[in-house]
């Protein structure tokens, strides 16, 4: 009997130990002191590196084994874009579905998430694709689904995708159910949900109850997704997806181009990045290569986002809490940076040691201390530089 105790306590011990250890690893300071719990199905997270969350498409065909192989060692944290493999696979799904497969092979730690719009029609996937003209000659039904531009008496676009309308109830069930589908369907660990505004442009009067609608709808996605899935929401940080804020896992800052991330919405994106932390959620910070945003990619591509990493890097770094991680790219296509080496991302990091230092409190220079890494940024001049120990 005695011995039969002690198994049991030895046991027991194991067990403690191996949940302690366990616990330990989800266990963060965030920089002003308070403590980062990861929930158990957040990607791994480690400042070994630079944190890196990738989010690519390429609309004609699936990654080649060796571009698979080059991204996946690099991150635990991918997206599948819209379009990824329609031409060859015939809908968008079924490209998240391969690639998640394929990454979940060469990295069993990743997480990927698949793509969704709460605002525009795409027509990517085999749940969207009679939102175009033609299919919606043969299923006119849908109608009821999308929302007609006041000044042209036509159903509204944008970038030649037809709109949601969110003020509609049933189409928000049809939006939640088939959400949830693509994620079942494509094996993916969550979700990328897209365009939190609800297209208030064309109703402006009606803002206010399409942005408590948006939240009623990504409520009512997190409880259909389960407990397991992310869902990730782009600008949820934003004052126009408040509503949609409290359910998401995770808040994608997006700055595709010079004009959104000025000196003002980078020192307030820092402090929303401390702000997902203390409340358990996921930053994903992305900048574009500095001034090419839509419309205006740089020909040099993609050497001028070697040159310009130092300091897209170092602004993410200067703000950069527990379950941040950094995105940088000129665009959302597989070609517009995920396939681009940038040793700076693979050198080896460390813990900050500290919350940012601020110069001059009227001044826009900033530093922080990692333990492999010192950064200084000025904002307003947009120099910075990242000394390597």
């Amino acid at each position: 009997m005695k011995k039969k105790k002690v198994l049991i306590t030895l046991l027991f011990c194991v067990i403690f130990t191996g949940f302690n250890a366990a616990v330990s690893q989800t266990l963060y300071k965030n920089s002003d002191g308070s403590t980062f719990v990861a929930k158990d199905f957040y990607p791994k997270f480690s400042w070994e590196t630079t944190p890196q969350y990738f989010m690519f498409q390429d609309l004609r065909r699936l990654l080649t084994p060796d571009e698979v192989a080059f991204i996946a060692p690099r991150t635990d944290f991918i997206c599948i874009e819209k379009s990824h493999a329609k031409g060859q696979l015939g809908a968008a799904e079924l490209g998240a579905k391969a690639e998640a497969k394929a990454f979940k092979k060469a990295n069993p730690n990743i997480k990927v998430l698949f793509y969704f719009n709460a605002a525009y029609a795409w027509t990517y996937t085999s749940y969207t694709k009679d939102f175009s003209e033609k299919g919606l000659s043969k299923h006119p039904e849908l109608k009821k689904f999308l929302i007609t531009n006041a000044k042209t008496g036509k159903l509204a676009e944008h970038f030649g995708a037809y709109c949601y309308d969110l003020l509609n109830p049933e189409f928000r069930d049809w939006w939640v159910e088939t959400v949830a589908k693509g994620v079942r369907e494509s094996g993916c660990d969550g979700v990328f949900i897209d365009q939190m505004h609800g297209n208030s442009k064309f109703r402006r009067n009606d803002k206010p109850e399409i942005e408590i609608a948006m939240g009623q709808m990504m409520k009512a996605l997190k409880e259909k997704l389960g407990a397991e899935k992310i869902l990730l929401g782009n600008n949820a940080n934003n004052e126009d997806a408040r509503f949609v804020y409290p359910d998401c896992d995770a808040v994608m800052f997006e700055n595709y181009s010079e004009t959104r991330f000025t000196k003002e919405s980078l020192l307030k994106e820092w402090g929303d990045m401390l702000k997902n932390a203390k409340e358990g959620k996921i930053s994903v910070f992305r900048l574009g290569v500095d001034g090419a945003g839509r419309g205006n990619i740089k020909p040099n591509m993609p050497e001028l986002s070697k040159e310009k990493l130092e300091f897209a890097q170092a602004c993410y770094l200067i703000g950069a809490e527990p379950y941040s991680y950094f995105m940088y790219s000129w665009g959302w296509k597989l070609n517009t940076g995920p396939l681009v080496d940038y040793p700076d991302l693979q050198k080896p990091l460390g813990a900050p040691k500290g919350a940012y230092k601020r110069i001059k409190p009227d001044a826009w220079e900033f530093t922080r201390e990692f333990e492999h890494a010192s950064v200084w940024v000025n904002t307003e001049t947009r120099e910075a530089k990242i000394s390597w120990k």
